[in-house]
């Protein structure tokens, strides 16, 4: 393990070598300086969703263009306290400040929300990879539990939205990529705006052979957005969404494998030709009016729909989940201060079957569905109701508190035994208040904050069962206290943007993860975890010439996260590092701009060693990893505009890890297998054309 000196110098060494990728900025910041007036005008269109003076980081077009069409991960990189670890297009896990790194697949302890309506299931997953983030407009993060609003999750909330209206205007837009690894991506999109009516459509598809074997994915999608303004102070919104992707499973390799052939998959899952294929559907109705200046409401109702199929080498999964919901928030002024009031509720049906895996009779072609192992139904619900209401004691000072309310029901049923066997029950957790307060006071070049907010995640679905598929009447939520002070300071005539965070998050009834079999994980409230960290962003805006602009950024965080108490039977883990988080991030760049239409992005990433079990006895290696991107566009005349690029990807061919799995273990003698490896380097063109109608 480094030591802080030793990481520190690594750190100062790796800003070194980069030169001048000192600093810029995630477009968070409405006054951000950009060449391009349409990406200003679309990134201001789109309102912070955070209430009040609460603390948010955000990223719009321009940053999210700086990286492969493929890699979001990338992009959301580019947030400090913010860390997506993915293993493949279809397995990717979000963290925030440590929060949601033991979980063992997916994202969880956060809230995610899609244009306003959450989409975050019943027990507490988010699915990132559903989205096309070439429709997005603005990616906006809330790190901790500090809006009341947004649910008030552990981790926080990440807010997508897509690219609103541009008004008065109609174009058709293609955008065309191919790449290594044979990699083609389209993205076809429509859109026609008016005063009082917008429509947008895109069709989106993806294929790729993968860097791995089994490593396949292909997805076909198509979005649909669109509002009415159906009189002065009333408005219709309308949403739908729907996927329908294929990907093969590599899964995890062991330190030997990984360092010998990290394209290889996974032996079992290589010979079980382990996949996984989706159907999902996500279909709102929104419905705003504006009362007056200084009061408006939104409704929103909401339906989903998953379909999931996947053989596994242990068994196979079909399972289709039925979700729906509505959302309601009022916001207004009272007395002299602003109020937001709302509701969210969210219920679905989880039907899950699993049969037995028989590839290992099918003469080599795979997985073959035999006898029927389980068939169980969930029935799970979760409330939400919020307010909060900032009050200016000065001109300079501001004061806001908000409170939610959680109430969160599971009603598991056993459909498959019978009598005594049969383990159907229910679990309803107790009701949670979780109070916030903020203060906010306002500089002549900035603003500083602190912010005290109480949090909470509930347990996924296989924490709630015991080794037996008993649901376990002791498990209890994760709540935690998070405390932070930042600022954020402009100067030199707003050219330099420096945002700082310092936070203390105290989590008790940690929910643990721990794995029986191969396919089997418990959970279990094992003590009490400190996530203390120093969050750091930069970025400049400078003039290389008089037509060319050089824009450096820089993003630190440094995360000490450590268990207080947490004993395993005989073994005591109190006071180690938890696992799954590196100590120390740097996320860097340098944009190279001609007012010409010319673009040049060098994006840099630096991940420190990361503790791969409880016991800290093993480590991931830390690395750096480099990326590069040209761009040019033009207009070809009054209607047609041309755009193209060209990049490359891990640009020094480095074999490192893009996504770990902690507390691995290995079964029938074989070694754990901790490592998904991140694509070697790889390299990628496309072309966009644009006609206005």
């Amino acid at each position: 393990m480094l030591t802080f000196e030793r990481a520190m110098n690594r750190l100062l060494s790796t800003v070194f070598a980069m030169g001048c990728l000192a600093v810029s900025g995630q477009s968070q910041i409405k006054d951000s300086i950009t060449s391009l007036d349409e990406v200003i005008l679309l990134q201001e269109f789109i309102s912070k969703k955070a209430e009040g003076i609460t603390e948010s980081s955000s990223l719009g077009i321009e940053d999210l263009e700086q990286f492969s069409p493929t890699d979001f991960a990338g992009g959301l990189n580019q947030i400090s306290g913010l860390y997506v670890l993915s293993g493949a297009l279809n397995t990717n896990r979000i963290t925030i400040r440590g929060v949601g790194a033991r979980t063992p697949f997916g994202t969880d302890k956060l809230r995610m929300y899609f244009n306003g309506i959450p989409v975050t299931n019943g027990t507490g997953v988010s699915a990132i990879e559903a989205y096309d983030f070439e429709n997005m407009g603005r990616i906006e993060v809330v790190k901790g539990p500090k809006a009341a609003s947004l649910g008030t999750n552990l981790g926080g909330a990440i807010v997508l939205n897509t690219r609103p209206p541009e008004v008065g205007s109609t174009f058709l837009r293609n955008t065309f990529t191919l790449g290594s690894f044979n990699m083609l991506k389209n993205n076809l999109s429509f859109r026609h705006s008016e005063q009082n009516f917008n429509i947008g459509v895109s069709y989106n598809h993806l294929q790729t052979d993968g860097f791995r074997q089994n490593n396949s994915f292909k997805r076909d999608g198509v979005l649909l957005t669109s509002s009415v303004r159906l009189y002065e102070k009333g408005k219709l919104d309308f949403l739908v969404n729907h996927i329908d992707y294929f990907a093969g499973i590599p899964s995890t390799l062991n330190r030997t494998d990984f360092r010998e052939d990290p394209r290889r998959a996974a032996a079992n899952w290589l010979a079980a030709r382990g996949s996984e294929d989706n159907q999902y559907t996500l279909a709102g109705i929104s419905y705003s009016h504006q009362f007056s200046d200084k009061l408006s409401t939104t409704h929103s109702i909401f339906y989903t729909y998953l379909d999931h199929y996947e053989p596994r080498p242990f068994n196979i999964l079909d399972e289709f989940t039925h979700g729906f919901g509505f959302r309601s928030l009022l916001e207004g002024q009272l007395f002299t201060g602003n109020f937001t009031l709302g509701a969210e509720l969210y219920n679905d049906e989880y039907n899950w079957q699993t049969f037995f895996n028989q590839f290992r009779d099918n003469d080599g072609n795979g997985s073959l569905q035999g006898e029927q192992l389980s068939d169980n139904k969930e029935f799970r619900s979760l409330l939400n109701l919020f307010t909060a209401y900032s009050y200016p004691i000065t001109t300079a000072l501001q004061l806001q508190v908000g409170l939610n309310f959680n109430q969160t029901e599971y009603d598991f049923r056993d459909l498959f035994n019978t009598g005594e066997a049969n383990t159907s029950a229910r679990r309803d957790f107790d009701p949670i208040l979780l109070p916030s307060l903020g203060v906010q006071y306002q500089l002549s070049g900035g603003r500083l904050y602190v912010n005290v907010s109480r949090g909470f995640s509930n347990p996924g679905l296989e924490e709630t069962l015991t080794p037996d598929g008993v649901i376990n009447p002791d498990i209890a939520q994760e709540k935690g206290v998070n405390y932070e002070v930042g600022g954020i300071f402009r100067m030199f005539q707003n050219r330099l943007r420096l945002s700082t965070a310092v936070y203390q998050m105290d989590i008790t009834d940690l929910l643990v993860a721990e794995r029986l079999d191969e396919d089997l994980f418990i959970g279990r409230n094992a003590g009490e975890t400190r996530h203390q960290g120093i969050e750091i962003d930069l970025n400049y805006r400078g003039k290389l010439a008089q037509e060319w602009f050089f824009i450096p950024r820089l993003s630190y965080s440094y995360s000490n996260h450590q268990f207080v108490d947490f004993v395993d039977g005989d073994t005591n883990f109190s006071g180690n590092d938890l696992a799954g988080v590196p100590r120390h991030r740097i996320n860097s760049g340098l944009t190279i701009r001609y007012s010409k239409g010319v673009t040049f992005n060098l994006n840099h990433q630096f991940v420190d060693d990361i503790p791969l079990n409880d016991a800290n006895t093993l480590f991931s290696d830390a690395f750096n990893t480099f990326h590069a991107q040209l761009r040019y566009r033009t207009n070809l005349w009054d209607q047609f505009q041309l755009g193209l690029n060209f990049g490359v990807n891990n640009i020094f061919n480095l074999n490192y890890a893009q996504s770990v799995l902690v507390n691995a273990v290995g079964f029938g003698g074989n070694a754990p297998r901790f490592f998904y490896p991140g694509d070697g380097r790889n390299y990628f063109g496309g072309i966009q054309l644009r006609y206005a109608f």
